[in-house]
């Protein structure tokens, strides 16, 4: 099941029981659908500095430096070895790191913050897929997600339990969408669409309240692909669609039916079906395909970038055209040096700025962008990246149009990418010299429109819907979870690359 050679394996290793499990990663971690960047000499230079201030800290605060790294003063102190590695891009200061009280003090403030992340993932019980367990264990061990770093990870860890406990009593996440993946196997569907529609179900009635969205996963091309979103609109009436234009993503070697959002013969009839049965929103698959990958399976290129978004947002204008991970070329196997590199020579990112510009050149208001695995893939090799792609999506497209997905639970619990983002700010120079706004504080504007505002309008999430996860009975067992449970595991899972990389 694995896409890696004998070979390329040869040179990975788990991450579960390989690499240092700080609150941040310390690493790039990748399942064995792609081979995991080597870890950069800043990475290893970060690595060093949280070790030394968190043995520093867990050693005055009386605890051992896993606890004190599963605390709010422990995901203070790896933001400032962040800050000493990279530059200061994170708004954090010593004196949180250093006093348990005030770190505690604004985690609690912040805890409310309305958080929709509409971008998750776990994997059906009858599953063969092995690749994201590698994934989650190398997230953990590289630190990425302290949730993760405790235990050992199963292929249960990427199921339904665990998924409630990681995304809504580990992290700060009030609302969630389940996706999924097709394939030309049918087993290989991380979820169907039914299964999909049970989850969102179950969740719903544990909570008492809305707290689940699901997809349908609609396949252009595919035998039966019309008549399935027929049975899907009818039968589980889905909250949205979502589709891959590279077809099989799971096994890009037997992708058979790729196919372009923009091509009118084969997809513009499914859009309007979704069109007349009041679903509006179009989430698609996009990036994650560097030059590695393209080497590899050249002939999906084209399916792969954002070039056939422009057309199809003018063509449907009612309909919302959200463009997953950003559009963003370099995970997914590639570098986020070489993006960086590209921007200090261009000024642009592949496939981000494409994306970016698109409103501006075609006169279309209905793209989006979705920053799931672009903001988990750059924050920790290179922030500097990841504060920039945020500013041309939000000067591109409004901070209106950008919204929260984290790729969960892939990479584990997504509390580290929400504190991420919560602290981000983009260098007051590149802000100067490309007319980035700031992101601001925590919960100012931009970030409560991108943390869950966005989401909530796109799909109709209503202020009495939102009123009443205030006392739902997921509230009631976080509070018993926070009270009682020992903490986040920091786990994460998948494969690290055993070298140092010398550039």
């Amino acid at each position: 099941m694995s896409m890696l050679s004998p070979e390329e394996l040869a040179t990975l290793l788990p991450a579960e029981s390989s690499i240092f499990p700080a609150p941040i990663p310390v690493q790039c971690v990748s399942s064995d659908e792609f081979m995991p960047q080597k870890q950069t000499p800043k990475q290893k230079e970060y690595e060093a500095r949280v070790k030394s201030i968190g043995a520093e800290l867990a050693k005055h605060q009386g605890v051992s430096r896993r606890k004190f790294f599963k605390s709010a003063s422990g995901m203070a102190a790896a933001f400032i070895a962040m800050n000493q590695t990279y530059g200061p891009m994170f708004g954090v200061s010593e004196a949180e790191a250093a006093t348990p009280e005030m770190a505690n003090e604004r985690a609690a403030a912040l805890s409310g913050q309305f958080i929709m992340d509409m971008h998750t993932h776990f994997l059906r019980d009858d599953t063969r897929i092995q690749s994201f367990l590698q994934q989650r264990l190398a997230v953990g061990k590289a630190g990425w997600n302290p949730a993760l770093v405790d235990k050992p990870q199963t292929i249960d860890d990427l199921k339904f339990a665990n998924y409630i406990k990681e995304m809504f009593l580990d992290s700060d996440t009030k609302v969630v969408c389940i996706s999924g993946a097709p394939s030309e196997i049918k087993a290989d569907w991380f979820l169907t669409n039914d299964m999909k529609y049970n989850s969102r179900a179950t969740i719903n009635k544990i909570a008492g309240t809305k707290r689940a969205f699901s997809h349908a996963i609609f396949t252009p091309g595919y035998d039966g692909w019309m008549e399935e979103i027929d049975r899907a609109i009818e039968v589980l009436k889905p909250d949205s669609f979502k589709g891959y234009t590279i077809g099989d993503n799971t096994h890009k070697d037997m992708s058979k039916h790729p196919w372009r959002l923009d091509d009118e013969k084969l997809v513009y009839s499914a859009y309007a079906k979704f069109q007349k049965a009041g679903l509006k929103n179009v989430c698609v698959h996009k990036g994650l395909f560097p030059p590695s990958v393209e080497q590899r399976f050249p002939h999906l290129l084209n399916h792969c970038n954002v070039s056939d978004v422009a057309k199809a947002a003018k063509d449907w204008p009612n309909l919302n055209f959200i463009i997953y991970h950003g559009g963003y070329r370099y995970a997914g196997g590639g570098r986020a040096e070489d993006a960086w590199a590209q921007f200090e020579k261009t000024g642009r990112i592949d496939w981000v700025t494409d994306l970016a510009e698109i409103p501006a050149k075609y006169g279309v208001k209905n793209v989006y962008a979705d920053v799931g695995q672009l903001f988990a893939q750059t924050t920790i090799v290179d922030p500097r990246l990841t504060a920039v792609m945020m500013g041309q999506l939000i000067k591109g497209l409004g901070a209106s149009n950008v919204v929260w997905g984290t790729d969960a639970i892939w990479t584990g619990a997504p509390q580290w990418q929400i504190e991420a983002f919560r602290r981000l700010e983009i260098p007051e120079e590149i802000q100067k010299r490309y007319g980035y706004a700031p992101l601001g504080a925590a919960n100012g504007a931009v970030k409560n429109a991108i943390f869950g505002e966005n989401n909530a309008r796109l799909y109709n999430f209503t202020a009495q819907q939102r009123a009443a996860l205030s006392d739902d009975k997921i509230v009631a067992a976080k509070y018993v979870y926070d009270r009682e449970g020992d903490g986040r595991t920091n786990m994460t899972y998948g494969y690290v690359n055993k070298g140092v990389s010398q550039s």
